[in-house]
């Protein structure tokens, strides 16, 4: 599996190049972007895809000096539990 950063959105692609997931997110203004969507197909839930493109979004917010507001419920509650993503995260 590979995590791959297109437009707005992290994509999680299996070693054939299929989509398996993604994680997308708006710009809003210059310095955040607002998670507003993450998806792992039923086929490769249960091996922690999602947390590992929400950390995707997180390293790329940080490359980037932006702040991140959570709105899907999944990235929230990925907020709420890793307080080290607190350094992006919109208060």
């Amino acid at each position: 599996m590979e995590i791959k950063e297109e437009k707005n959105r992290m994509v999680l692609l299996t070693d054939d190049g299929q989509e398996a997931g993604e994680m997308t997110w708006s710009q809003a203004g210059d310095d955040l972007i607002i998670i507003d969507h993450t998806f792992v197909d039923d086929a490769y839930r249960g091996h922690q895809y999602a947390q590992q493109l929400v950390a995707a979004g997180v390293e790329m917010a940080r490359e980037k000096n932006l702040k991140v507001l959570p709105l899907c419920p999944f990235a929230k509650k990925e907020f709420a539990e890793k307080p080290e993503y607190g350094d992006v995260l919109r208060k």
